[in-house]
């Protein structure tokens, strides 16, 4: 990953007609492996400075998916940019521990597009 993303960051990425928001809540290894866990949001922009608009009030974006575990190959085939960080919550947090600890957790090969049903 060409970007030293943090715990915390918001990310935005292209779509075909617009930008979408993920944030990042943890990179962890499982099997020697890269895990990428993120959380997205529903929420859907025009342009980037209507993205980083909506961080200005993030209270009210919609979380489409609270956690979504990708394979290192998952998450770097969706070009994404730092647009902030904020500290994660407790709840935030406790997603990824809930995942690390289930037996047959298993993370995604599919695109972030592909699990958010975008294309």
């Amino acid at each position: 990953m060409p970007q030293d993303l943090q715990p915390g960051d918001f990310l935005v990425f292209q779509l075909e007609s617009g930008f979408g928001l993920l944030r990042l809540l943890a990179r962890t290894e499982a099997d020697g492996q890269v895990v990428w866990h993120l959380a997205a949001y529903e929420d859907l922009f025009f342009d980037v400075d209507a993205a980083e608009t909506a961080l200005a009030n993030q209270d009210r974006l919609k979380t489409s998916h609270p956690h979504l575990a990708l394979t290192n190959r998952a998450f770097e085939s969706t070009q994404v940019a730092r647009l902030g960080n904020k500290p994660l919550s407790n709840a935030e947090q406790s997603l990824v521990a809930v995942w690390q600890q289930d037996l047959d957790s298993k993370p995604s090969d599919r695109s972030v597009r592909l699990l958010l049903g975008l294309r």
